[in-house]
């Protein structure tokens, strides 16, 4: 840092770390933050590169979300010699803005993707000064999934415990692996109104947080306190941790710098008035954790273990610079799976082949969208009035019978609209038909979205569908102005309507066929509590090679009906679904076995039923490889 920096910094000891590497520029630093000023004084020269994210809005001179994503980059990158010196000047950062300046907040579901985006681009350490309060710790299942996915490809994700001053929890923080970052104050003891709690206990540590110097958007520098500004204290402590580890000829850890920062965390004597929890399981200790990784103290701590996937949101917390813990939560439209979060203060590789990274096999609900006022005034005008009970009316275009009735006249006015993809009430994509079979493919939008609108007891009812495409580097702005990933949609083959009725009503036929004397309300209870397993508890974005396998054995699950029948036939219940790689594959393919197991919820003592079936996801559209194959367990 600068020479005023505050003597809280000066305590860490950094001069027998910094003696050793000031960064190595193969060591990746994402940070998730506002957008940075690139141009500042601090950071010319830094290896900095600005990565298409949700949010596409510049850097902006006063901007607060700028300058607080400004600042943090500025504590890891500054280089020597400008008005702010970071920690790790000479590693890469990644740059993913996720807060904007022109709206609050940031949905778990967004972050998630800025997360998958960073463990694409190669990161090492993953910075996130911010949070969001949840009463358990836990997130929804998505930023859950993102955040596991780091510790399968050992990634190492450090993130703000929050400014409330309780003994409170934040998402993700509190996620399982997740190392979360605490402030100290000018005396070295906790910070008033940095959180601490049971989980930060195991995976927190506390860092300087008053007055930390930093970057501004627009020129000049700052000092700013809160935890969001001491997480990028100790995420530049792991890259140079990192860094050493390359330079010394060894392969970059960032599980291993995880445990060695907890296990060589100083102790903290609170002061009478704290409570003992606040001191988190620490403070950083740089020269520590290095002579641990150089195998001169203790063993480390093992990592902890995997991440819950409970969902449990509340409030924001406010910015490192606005300690109140007052909620700013504009969107607060009763979705709470998607509410907001507000900033706060040998590697293992990717299992996904080369390229297939692109590739989605999602499932969701059909939705379209217009963008702006004058697409969707457009359609009001082109679309036919209505006749309810005798009285003519203007066509309504957010209805989706009207505009299903025009569509079936006007095929090609389907191209003008946003179809998107979406988790509950939640677009997650936009899709864009490309291609020869482009219009063949908008056909197919219109009749499942016909289908959506249907009675539920009608043969013809749709209640979600399987989208297969390729995830493109483009966004759409939306009409409501969240902004979602475009996803191209190259052929018909696959895109599938969920008809559950006549689904169902296949499989029980099915059933019956293999057991006559199996019970049909018990059936097709186990088949509809299959479809909601799959679709509700491990619901997901469709990216990964585990995804796009599990989607495509949900979508699959009818026509296997006749393998398990055993179970669906016995009145059993689905229990879990598991993927794993599977040890047998083509040349040139990316397999995964998908095991389902059932349960009997009348009788615990009952021996479980598992199945297991072989899916490879290469293509564009998975394939089931092989019979499916079951056995007992109990």
């Amino acid at each position: 840092m600068s020479a005023t920096t505050p003597t809280t910094l000066d305590r860490l000891g950094l001069d027998a770390l910094w003696a050793q590497t000031r960064g190595d520029p193969t060591i990746k630093v994402a940070i998730l933050d506002g957008p940075v000023d690139l141009d500042h004084p601090s950071l010319a020269g830094a290896k900095l590169t600005r990565h298409p994210t949700m949010v596409d809005e510049p850097a902006s001179a006063g901007g607060v979300m700028s300058n607080h994503g400004t600042h943090v980059t500025s504590v890891v990158f500054g280089q020597p010699g400008g008005p702010v010196t970071g920690l790790a000047p000479g590693c890469e950062g990644l740059i993913l803005p996720v807060f904007s300046d022109r709206r609050p907040g940031l949905s778990q579901l967004d972050l998630s993707r800025a997360i998958r985006k960073a463990l694409d681009l190669g990161a090492h350490v993953i910075n996130i000064s911010g949070g969001q309060p949840s009463e358990d710790g836990g997130s929804v299942d998505i930023l859950a999934q993102a955040v596991a996915l780091c510790r399968e490809h050992n990634v190492l994700v450090v993130a703000a415990a929050g400014n409330d001053g309780c003994a409170c929890l934040h998402s993700p923080a509190a996620l399982p692996t997740v190392l979360a970052v605490g402030a100290l104050d000018r005396e070295g003891q906790p910070l008033a109104a940095s959180n601490w709690g049971a989980v930060y206990r195991e995976q927190g540590l506390l860092a300087p947080g008053v007055e930390i110097e930093g970057a501004v958007a627009g020129g000049g520098t700052e000092r700013a306190t809160g935890t969001s500004f001491a997480t990028p204290i100790v995420s530049g402590v792991a890259a140079l941790l990192l860094s050493h580890q390359v330079q010394a000829g060894l392969p970059a850890d960032p599980q291993a710098v995880r445990a060695a920062l907890l296990a060589s965390a100083r102790a903290c004597t609170p002061s009478t008035e704290l409570d003992s929890g606040q001191c988190l399981a620490g403070i950083l200790d740089p020269a520590g954790a290095l002579a641990m990784l150089q195998g001169t103290n203790q063993p480390m701590k093992q990592p902890t273990s995997a991440p819950s996937t409970s969902a449990s949101l509340a409030r924001p917390s406010g910015c490192g610079c606005d300690l109140d813990p007052s909620r700013t939560d504009a969107d607060d439209d009763g979705v709470d799976e998607y509410d907001d979060l507000a900033p706060n203060g040998a590697a293992i590789r990717p299992s996904r082949l080369p390229g297939a990274s692109q590739r989605i096999y999602a499932l969701g609900v059909l939705g379209y969208d217009f963008g702006t006022e004058a697409r969707r005034d457009t359609y009001k005008q082109l679309m036919p009035a209505v006749t309810i009970d005798g009285v003519t009316v203007p066509a309504n275009p957010y209805d989706a019978r009207q505009m299903v009735d025009y569509l079936g006249d006007n095929l090609s006015e389907a191209r003008s609209l946003i179809w998107t993809l979406n988790l509950e009430l939640t677009p997650v994509y936009a899709l864009e038909p490309v291609g020869s079979f482009a219009r063949d493919i908008y056909a197919n939008l219109h009749h499942m979205l016909d289908g959506q609108i249907q009675p539920e007891t009608n043969d013809g009812y749709i209640e979600r569908v399987s989208i297969p495409g390729r995830l493109s580097d483009r966004t759409v702005r939306l009409f409501s102005g969240q902004i979602v990933p475009v996803v191209e949609v190259e052929q018909p083959r696959g895109l599938y309507g969920w008809n559950v009725n006549a689904l169902r009503e296949s499989a029980i036929a099915a059933v019956k066929d293999r057991q006559p004397e199996a019970d049909e309300a018990d059936a097709r209870r186990s088949l509809s509590s299959f479809l909601n397993k799959v679709y509700y508890e491990l619901r997901n974005l469709g990216q990964t090679s585990q995804e796009r396998a599990m989607n495509f054995a949900a979508t699959n699950a009818f026509q296997a009906a006749t393998a398990f029948s055993d179970a669906v036939g016995g009145g059993m219940e689905l229990d879990n679904i598991e993927v794993k790689r599977s040890p047998f594959c083509r040349m040139d393919s990316d397999c995964w076995d998908v095991i389902l197991s059932f349960f009997d919820a009348d009788n615990i003592l009952r021996a479980r039923k598992l199945f297991r079936f072989t899916i490879d996801v290469s293509d564009a559209v998975p394939v089931t490889m092989g019979e499916v194959r079951s056995w007992s367990s109990r």
